[in-house]
């Protein structure tokens, strides 16, 4: 088998397209969370522990030169934004997956009747235990 048959066998199955399209719709919605975030659940937060604006609270490590360049800061503010995000998606993904695994609930299926050699033995052992 050549190589680009290899690949295109591999590139074609279920399992790799199913990811590929899970990939881009996780990132599209990743995007409108990042969104929801910073545009609508952040700002009535800021608004109610004094009008802060989350993205741009930092720790300034050292100032910015005369010039306007050259600040090193730590960006927690930016940082506290990506980790509400981050638990809003897996919040999301939690809720798809617990409603999915309902869905696909596989029926519980009975155990099967033992076949007639353990019948018998069975049998035997309970007749051995009686003392019979």
């Amino acid at each position: 088998m050549s190589f680009l048959s290899e690949f295109k066998t591999f590139a074609m199955k279920g399992n790799v397209v199913d990811m590929a399209t899970g990939i881009v719709i996780g990132a599209a919605f990743g995007k409108i969370v990042s969104t929801l975030v910073e545009g609508i659940i952040m700002p009535p937060i800021g608004l109610l522990i004094g009008g802060i604006d989350f993205s741009s609270i930092k720790t300034v490590i050292k100032a910015a030169g005369a010039d306007g360049k050259g600040e090193v800061a730590i960006m927690w503010g930016s940082f506290l934004n990506t980790v509400i995000t981050f638990a809003i998606v897996a919040f999301a993904i939690f809720i798809v997956i617990k409603a999915m695994n309902r869905v696909m609930k596989k029926e519980e299926t009975a155990p099967a009747a033992p076949t007639p050699d353990v019948v018998l033995l069975t049998e035997i052992r309970d007749l051995l235990k009686q003392g019979k």
